[in-house]
């Protein structure tokens, strides 16, 4: 029973958020995306992460492990799902990174951070920017042919990441007026994502809906049995693996639709598939929650 309050105290507060998002446009009300997830992205969740690293007390030797851990994990992924999809006849260039890279931004940095606290979200962080890189790379290579290195690296959360891995591993700190101005920054991330996560559900028009539901289950089967052979082989802690788990099972980002949509491949099944995952989450993300706490 404790069990159960603990992860509903920790999901909750996620689902209730996006909730409001849904909510909000369906009523009518104005929501400008573009602008806020820009806001988030460029601003409040760089700050976000650097704070968290550069304040965080985890050994940089964990956090390094970790990186190679969820770089192997989503090249397996990526090499067993594209087998699949080739193998099922199904388009590499739409299914394939929605299938590998999930929503590790706005439902996996909040989630970190309540099951696990600074922490968790320290993890989260470094498995956020590898995603970051590989979907900004590979990603859009197969969606487009078109990956870019400089560009990935270029992106304020990667550059925030380092920049924050360098301080905690030199132990500095900026100064106490900087570093709470980039705090309360930071602080906006979390419900600015979650919020904008819903309105962006809400405004999809998916498709497909059988197909998305089979590859939502088998994308979370997947993805989470595989974090969870690759913490135990790298032999990360308690906390570093439950969070490699929770990150690589995320359900599939918006994000995939807008590239999908733009690269011209299938963005009505892309569609689907984004609401599927996330609906499912609903019921998954607890479950694995109460298999990790």
């Amino acid at each position: 029973m404790n069990l159960i309050l603990t992860v509903l105290e920790i999901v909750a507060p996620v689902f209730i958020l996006t909730l409001i998002g849904f909510v909000w446009v369906r009523m009518g009300f104005e929501y400008r995306v573009q602008f806020v997830t820009r806001l988030a992205m460029t601003l409040a969740v760089p700050c976000l992460m650097f704070t968290a690293l550069m304040n965080s007390e985890i050994d940089p030797n964990a956090l390094a492990k970790l990186f190679f851990a969820s770089v192997v994990a989503y090249a397996a992924i990526t090499a067993i799902s594209a087998l699949g999809f080739w193998a099922f006849g199904y388009s590499q260039q739409t299914f394939l990174p929605p299938f590998v890279f999930g929503n590790t931004g706005n439902i996996g940095l909040p989630l970190a951070i309540f099951a696990f606290g600074s922490e968790g979200l320290g993890y989260a962080m470094v498995i956020f920017a590898v995603m970051a890189i590989l979907s900004f790379t590979f990603g859009i290579w197969v969606v487009s042919g078109g990956g870019n290195l400089t560009k990935a690296l270029k992106e304020p959360m990667v550059a925030a990441t380092l920049l924050g891995a360098l301080f905690l591993w030199q132990g500095w700190k900026t100064p106490d007026f900087l570093t709470n101005a980039l705090e309360l920054t930071g602080q906006m991330a979390i419900p600015l994502m979650l919020i904008t996560l819903g309105v962006a559900v809400a405004r999809l028009k998916p498709g497909r809906i059988w197909q998305a539901i089979i590859l939502s289950l088998l994308k979370v089967l997947l993805c989470a049995s595989i974090a969870f052979a690759i913490g135990a082989w790298f032999e990360l802690d308690k906390i570093a693996q439950a969070v490699l788990v929770l990150q690589i099972s995320m359900p599939v980002a918006v994000t995939s639709y807008l590239l999908v949509e733009k690269y011209g491949g299938e963005s009505d099944a892309v569609a689907g598939f984004v609401v599927a995952s996330t609906v499912m989450s609903v019921a998954a993300l607890p479950l694995l929650l109460a298999i990790v706490l």
